[in-house]
């Protein structure tokens, strides 16, 4: 039996924190767990390297997004790689390969009748990465 884990994929706006490693300290102590009990068990974490913070951090440091991203995510991989982290899977937003399998998954969504157009209307709040609309700002 396969048992699959994942963490959040963190944004490369900033070096990791103790937050970060919390998370993942503990993704990685349930695939050991769930190892043990005889899974299959696979872990899969990486970095989100898209977003106005994500441009806006990189500015602030004088290089492009994906230059930022670059030195960034390497951050989080050695950090993982000091604490003795066993994932099997590090992903980046920015990477060829997850640019595809998003494509093919959203393509799926689309021809099922998942996703359609609409219009919608409300501010988008960068701090919060969150979309706001209308009925939200309304409380």
């Amino acid at each position: 039996m396969k048992y699959y884990f994942t963490t959040p994929i963190y944004y490369v706006n900033a070096a990791p924190h103790i937050g970060h490693a919390y998370t993942t300290l503990a993704a990685d102590t349930i695939k050991r767990l769930k190892t043990m009990q005889g899974y299959t068990a696979v872990l899969t974490t990486g970095t989100d390297e898209h977003g106005q913070k994500v441009d806006r951090a990189a500015a602030a440091m004088g290089k492009s997004p994906q230059e930022f991203a670059n030195i960034i995510s390497n951050e989080f991989r050695t950090e993982w790689d000091k604490l003795g982290i066993q994932y099997d899977h590090f992903i980046r937003t920015t990477d060829p390969k997850h640019y595809e399998t998003v494509r093919w998954f959203f393509k799926r969504c689309l021809d099922s009748g998942y996703i359609y157009k609409g219009s919608y209307t409300g501010q988008y709040c960068v701090y919060d990465e969150a979309y706001v609309n209308d009925a939200k700002t309304r409380r």
